[in-house]
């Protein structure tokens, strides 16, 4: 019975702290720039005294090694913490990768900020350097800060709790990940409008903002507090800055009782968010081999990351191919692991029609069909119809204009526009000859040319 009011009294405790910072994060600046050294003191609440050991003190001075910081906010932070690893970096790698995939407009609304948490002086004077040798123009136009905070601003990192049976190797590793984590989430919390996470060792599907965007403003109506656009891990993890101290202090009282990952899960539910929130495809790919710690192998990846995602505006989806089991048309459209699979015998009065909800301006064209070289559809066309005609019982398109032919089951037209200029209010995949063999298309992929936008 002591157990369980003790349990009971931690929690209302809990809740009590989040609480309290959560309001006091609304109505205090994050913090402010002295030279290259930014300081947060946080004014110490008035813990219930039986309650003040059991949580941190949250003083921390974090240095700008390298980058200008810029006054006005961005519109998304994206964070990654690294650290010195037995067998290679891929710090490099993935900096690449953000800002390859990236456009000049995309990065102007942009910032990245690494922090180097080793706490190696010579590693972090040698990758440094590195950064600054081969990203210096973006350091210099504040699309790039690298950021520091000395080993005494951390808590006890030995000599912790063993949860999960961990070994104290490893309970020593993450919890460090922890306060790595929310020093940086702390720093970042008024850099910009929206904050995701990543690690060292990934890369980025193209125009990966523009994405995030767009899923943002398709949740306008609804509340959120994490999305995801990746199923690994802490990687892909968005927040809105506003949410970022709370996190962080939360990450920080509690570093030495879970993993990160854990604990990102258990915050959006403190939030009232119960449900995960994944969009698919993933955004982020993990690309390392070597792990952080220790140099042990991690050969995790993402099964939902497509490299360049299509923007597949909102359409109907159908066709004349009787479909096997569940593995309907639309799932070709969907740009997920699921896909289309059709039942022979496969003839030239058989098509896909893709029936767009409102009409679009077309810039490219991708479909993929086969599955492990086989059920590929050999003969079809792809046409687009510039004029819908509403029956009774179903949508018929008109005025089809010639877009190209498959070749060895697959269909790619970069230059649509080229060839028909105007919108267009479907696409149809037209089956040209027969054949015997069932049919698997894994992907439809449509990319528009949109309407300037700000971001």
């Amino acid at each position: 019975m002591r157990c369980y009011l003790k349990n009971i009294l931690l929690l209302a405790a809990g809740l009590f702290i989040l609480t309290r910072v959560y309001i006091h994060t609304r109505e205090a600046e994050s913090g402010s720039l002295e030279g290259s050294s930014l300081t947060w003191i946080w004014d110490k609440e008035t813990w219930m005294e039986d309650l003040k050991g059991h949580y941190l003190h949250f003083n921390v001075s974090i240095k700008v090694l390298a980058g200008v910081f810029q006054q006005s906010k961005k519109y998304l932070t994206v964070g990654l913490s690294s650290v010195k690893r037995e067998k290679g970096s891929y710090l490099q790698d993935t900096l690449q990768s953000i800002y390859s995939a990236s456009s000049e407009e995309e990065l102007d609304h942009m910032v990245v900020v690494v922090l180097l948490a080793d706490f190696d002086v010579s590693w972090i004077q040698q990758t440094l350097e590195k950064i600054t040798n081969e990203f210096h123009t973006r350091l210099s136009k504040g699309q790039l800060l690298v950021i520091h905070a000395n080993e005494d601003n951390y808590p006890p990192l030995t000599g912790l709790k063993r949860n999960f049976n961990d070994a104290s190797e490893r309970v020593s590793f993450r919890s460090k990940q922890n306060v790595d984590y929310s020093y940086l989430l702390h720093f970042s919390s008024n850099l910009s409008q929206y904050y995701v996470m990543l690690e060292d060792d990934v890369s980025c599907s193209k125009n990966f903002l523009s994405s995030i965007r767009e899923h943002i403003h398709s949740m306008s109506n609804s509340k959120w507090v994490t999305l995801e656009f990746s199923k690994l891990g802490y990687i892909g993890k968005l927040y809105q800055s506003r949410d970022l101290p709370i996190l962080a202090r939360f990450i920080y009282n509690f570093y030495q009782e879970m993993p990160c990952d854990f604990l990102l899960s258990h915050f959006h539910k403190l939030l009232m968010q119960d449900e995960v929130i994944r969009f698919r495809p993933s955004l982020f790919q993990h690309m390392g081999t070597y792990s952080s710690f220790k140099g042990t192998f991690n050969h995790l990846k993402d099964e939902d990351f497509v490299e360049e995602v299509a923007d597949n505006p909102p359409a109907d989806i159908s066709t004349n191919i009787e479909t096997y089991q569940t593995n309907t048309v639309d799932k070709a459209y969907s740009q997920g692991l699921e896909y289309f699979w059709g039942v022979s015998p496969i003839v030239p009065e058989n098509y896909i029609l893709v029936v767009f909800h409102e009409p679009v301006l077309i810039s490219r064209v991708q479909i993929h069909t086969g599955l492990d070289g086989k059920d590929e559809l050999a003969n079809a066309e792809v046409e687009l119809g510039k004029t819908l005609v509403k029956k009774e019982s179903e949508v018929e398109c008109s005025g089809f204009d010639k877009l190209g032919a498959f070749q060895q089951g697959q269909f790619n037209e970069p230059a649509v526009q080229k060839l028909v200029p105007a919108t267009v209010a479907c696409l149809r995949i037209r089956v040209t000859a027969a054949q015997t063999s069932w049919v698997v298309v894994r992907k439809i992929q449509v990319w528009i040319v949109k309407a300037a936008e700000t971001l």
